[in-house]
């Protein structure tokens, strides 16, 4: 497993999470009947037909009325969607389902319990596989279409809650999550720290606190700025204290990394879509979103040059936002 694998795993195998995951972001009626009080982690481990082990998955089970729910939650950390998610959840809830029946686990009448299938997908592009089984299976002929199998997940893509840390969010700790993982400063990094700080002073919180400080100084901040050594980190305190000490000199080196590696990946997405309009949308939509938060809003003309621009152009252009102090400067003599 690896070390961002085994940190979420971490921040997740505390009920608190769980709780505020689902009540944060899961707007359906039924999560109003759970007893959160209720909620407790489950010891599962498969083993499928080509003896590959599950066992990085969370599952948790929480009461409604008198009956439980299972909730898997499948965190997934690859680059890029997987088309056939659909399939292997119900691959997953199958081997639930026959561990539950082999251990006598069933729900009041002798049948098998709910399952809440959830994905929480943190990779840089935006979901794009379906969420239902049924749209990977082609459509049979008559009565046969009865007989196919059935089951779809709710998809939680984070980068879908830009602003996750709303009104409504107040003292979510999933949403603290989420707000940090779609940081884009040493700020707003602060920001959501400072929040984890104050809704996190409970002594009975202090396994939650190290769960964070863990997942921040191994895996999120050296995600952000690769190259820079951090010290060993033991406290959130700890980790606030340094971005306010450095927060100046990781905003520079922050924002060039953050342009070069988002052309990139402009460029990368362009490719394998292999549709040139694809690319420069890309490229055009990333120049926009530099420029308006270097400089602000931008006018008619600055929006038709940038789209009007080659690559070429629109590179030279994204070097020179690093350094220029006002937009003028980023378009002069070209």
């Amino acid at each position: 497993m690896s070390e961002h694998d085994n940190s979420y795993r971490q921040l997740f195998s505390h009920p608190r999470m769980v709780q505020d995951l689902i009540q944060g972001f899961v707007h359906q009626d039924w999560v109003a009947l759970l007893d959160f009080s209720t909620l407790e982690p489950v010891q599962a481990s498969f083993v499928s037909e080509d003896l590959k082990r599950h066992e990085d998955d969370v599952i948790w089970r929480v009461r409604c009325s008198d009956d439980w729910i299972y909730v898997y939650l499948l965190i997934e950390f690859q680059s890029q969607p997987d088309p056939w998610m659909a399939l292997r959840m119900l691959v997953y809830v199958g081997l639930l389902y026959q561990q539950l029946v082999r251990s006598g686990e069933l729900a009041a009448r002798g049948l098998l319990p709910p399952v809440f299938p959830l994905v929480l997908y943190n990779g840089i592009r935006p979901w794009q596989g379906s969420e239902r089984l049924a749209d990977l299976i082609e459509p049979a002929p008559g009565e046969l279409q009865g007989y196919q199998p059935g089951l779809a997940y709710l998809l939680l893509d984070e980068s879908r809650f830009p602003d996750a840390l709303d009104a409504t969010q107040h003292g979510n700790l999933a949403a603290a999550l989420i707000h940090l993982e779609n940081s884009r400063a040493p700020e707003e990094l602060r920001s959501g720290i400072r929040l984890l700080l104050h809704w996190l002073h409970a002594p009975e919180q202090a396994g939650l606190r190290r769960a964070f400080t863990v997942w921040l100084g191994r895996v999120l901040l050296p995600g952000k700025l690769q190259g820079v050594d951090f010290p060993a980190l033991n406290e959130l305190e700890e980790v606030d204290a340094m971005l306010a000490e450095r927060v100046q000199e990781w905003t520079r080196e922050w924002e060039q990394r953050g342009m070069l590696k988002g052309l990139e990946q402009g460029l990368e997405q362009g490719l394998e879509q292999g549709w040139e309009k694809g690319r420069k949308e890309g490229e055009v939509a990333l120049m926009k979103k530099q420029l308006i938060r270097k400089f602000g809003s931008l006018s008619a003309q600055v929006v038709q040059r940038l789209e009007e621009a080659s690559a070429e152009q629109l590179m030279e252009w994204a070097e020179r936002i690093l350094f220029s102090e006002t937009i003028d400067r980023v378009f002069e003599d070209t």
